[in-house]
């Protein structure tokens, strides 16, 4: 059996940066993130407002490794790192004064992962 994963050669460069920055510095964090961004997209989280809004506090900050879609109400302040985002999803998050970043440009910020929850 042929294994599966990312194809997309930007996203498979990042999953690389990720899972060699996290066994180097020791960061358990980044070694789980680049795990889950590894998985097939057939099986990578879709995640939707309504469940951010439910599990999420207030002024935090999550990686999704997969794609944010924008069904339900979010009544949070959040930042949302993520693979992708739908453009409906990122219209509300923004609305509602939170920010959708890509996980690069988390990474840039936060190297560590401190105070960083990844939500499937």
């Amino acid at each position: 059996m042929k294994p599966t994963g990312p194809t997309n050669p930007i996203l498979k460069e990042l999953i690389e940066k990720i899972r060699s920055q996290g066994y180097k510095e020791n960061i358990p964090f980044l070694i789980e993130l680049a795990k889950k961004l590894e998985t097939p997209r057939r099986r990578r989280a879709e995640v939707n407002l309504t469940k951010l809004n439910r599990i999420c506090k207030d002024n935090e900050t999550i990686v999704i490794p997969g794609k944010v879609l924008s069904s339900g109400i979010l009544k949070k302040t959040l930042t949302v790192a993520a693979a992708s985002f739908s453009l409906k999803a990122i219209e509300k998050i923004e609305k509602t004064g939170g920010k959708a970043i890509t996980i690069r440009e988390l990474l840039r910020d936060n190297p560590k992962g401190k105070n960083v929850r990844i939500v499937i």
